[in-house]
């Protein structure tokens, strides 16, 4: 049976095996239980570049804390920044916050009801907009992200390199044909992305078991890790990070990330960046920062490298230990403030930065 064409019409029986399949083998996630237009965004936001295993922690946590628009528009950034706080990609939580506030001050909390409504808003792309329109509203319009585009380019042999616009259009047409023959857009749009999280994974794809087997073009010529089709990603950038890390007593220095760059808005200690790693104080380059520290503190110890993989960063870091004797008054450089262990815990910080603070004992 050949499922693919360029013909308007829906395969017949597609939909109804993934509905079956999905009613027996499907995952009891908590957004799954509700309809509500603001949960269900929440845990899309969460999920973007999330794992479900490492999302749905933090889904419970900002579904407990703000359990409504209106109270993560009422929340305070800085609050909201430490409980995305290990989650990465610390854009869409603002981007999230200043949605909430939207809704909430200009749409009277309520979020729009379509797909074209949805899209209007702050970080809210096709395929969030797609999520939220068919669980909530039941819009037929499909979903697709990257468990979408891998059971399509494997079922019906789609060899399109899926970075490029054309493939996009092919798949994005094909799912809304797909999601047409559909009872239930909601459990159609569920279906694909969780046939495609737990059955036809990226690795070891369970084909001995699949409903598709016989009709899926991937397996009848073993081209399973073949595709889908996706062009490699560009190099990596890697990044040398030098932390002063000043300590008076219990207190540490940190500092506001301001400038646009990794980590906006959130708290590090003092910067020096290299070109290449630095394996002795004397190699950091000399300015304000460095002739403050030579003069009002002692370099006391130096942390191994620890790394932190971004999407397209690799940022390796070292921590230059440096204490400022109790009792000197000193006025710390321009931004930086000193803060106790329990105000450091409240801070939002990169994990890079928590964990090494976990290892101080703050």
């Amino acid at each position: 049976m050949d499922w693919f064409s360029d013909s308007c019409d829906a395969p017949a029986g597609f939909a109804g095996t993934l509905a079956k399949w999905y009613r027996h083998h499907h995952r009891d996630l908590p957004w799954r239980q509700t309809q509500d237009p603001y949960l269900i965004w929440l845990s899309e936001v969460i999920l973007q570049q999330t794992r479900v295993v490492q999302g749905r922690p933090y889904y419970e946590r900002f579904a407990q804390t703000y359990p409504t628009v209106q109270e993560m528009a009422d929340a305070d950034e800085r609050d909201l920044l430490r409980l995305w706080q290990g989650l990465g990609y610390y854009s869409r939580a603002r981007n999230m916050h200043q949605t909430a506030r939207y809704v909430a001050g200009e749409l009277g909390g309520r979020f729009p009801d379509n797909f074209r409504g949805l899209l209007k808003l702050r970080g809210i792309g096709e395929y969030t907009a797609a999520a939220i329109a068919s669980f909530a509203f039941g819009e037929r319009v499909a979903v697709v992200d990257g468990n979408v585009y891998r059971v399509l380019a494997r079922i019906f042999g789609i060899e399109e390199d899926i970075t490029t616009t054309s493939a996009r259009k092919t798949f994005q047409a094909l799912a809304g044909r797909l999601i047409q023959e559909a009872g239930d857009p909601a459990i159609h749009n569920q279906a694909m992305m969780e046939f495609g999280a737990i059955q036809c994974t990226p690795v070891s794809p369970d084909c001995l078991l699949c409903p598709f087997q016989q009709q899926c073009s991937a397996f009848l010529t073993g081209r399973q890790h073949r595709l889908p089709v996706k062009s490699r990603k560009g190099a990596v950038r890697e990044r040398y990070f030098n932390y002063l890390v000043i300590r008076q007593g219990e207190a540490v220095a940190m500092k506001e990330r301001r400038e646009k760059d990794v980590w906006q808005n959130l708290y590090d200690f003092c910067l020096v960046e290299t070109d290449q790693p630095a394996e002795a104080f004397r190699e950091l380059p000399e300015g304000e920062l460095l002739n403050w520290v030579l003069r009002e503190g002692i370099l006391s110890g130096l942390s191994d490298e620890r790394t932190q993989v971004l999407s397209h960063q690799k940022i390796r870091a070292r921590f230059w230990l440096v204490e400022i004797p109790e009792g000197r008054k000193v006025d710390l450089p321009e931004g930086v403030t000193f803060c106790k262990p329990s105000e450091t815990e409240r801070l939002p910080k990169p994990i890079l930065i928590a964990d090494y603070l976990k290892s101080l004992g703050f």
